[in-house]
């Protein structure tokens, strides 16, 4: 997953704005969680996937259409983790009426991507 954009500021904010594509959202954080796709037999590696999600979600969910999965990404943010959005892109959040589902879940992203950014460093 070579051709994944970094996990810069740039990249959250373009997961905040709508400009980089749901399914790039969805392997950035696969990438993270451990998931890998194996060519050869053609199904997803889960042998490095963190904690039980692995066992929970075999193949990688899709986080910008599953509620569960983005409630237990949510969750697995750490309290002191929870405010990166505000702490370190200055994201004061949308507006009424400019966000949904889709939009709060892509925020969920970025603000699990910064958390693991800041505990494992931009690899």
């Amino acid at each position: 997953m070579s051709d994944l954009p970094p996990l810069n500021t740039d990249t959250m904010w373009a997961i905040l704005n709508d400009t980089i594509e749901d399914a790039t959202v969805n392997r950035l954080v696969w990438h993270c969680l451990g998931y890998r796709y194996d060519e050869a037999n053609g199904k997803w590696d889960t042998t490095s996937v963190v904690d039980d999600w692995g066992q929970e979600y075999p193949e990688p969910p899709d986080f910008i259409d599953s509620r569960p999965a983005t409630v237990k990404l949510t969750r697995s943010i750490p309290p002191e983790n929870k405010q990166l959005l505000k702490e370190e892109l200055g994201f004061k959040g949308y507006k009424i009426g400019e966000f949904g589902p889709r939009q709060t879940r892509r925020a969920t992203a970025a603000n699990w991507l910064l958390s693991y950014r800041k505990i494992h460093g931009n690899r």
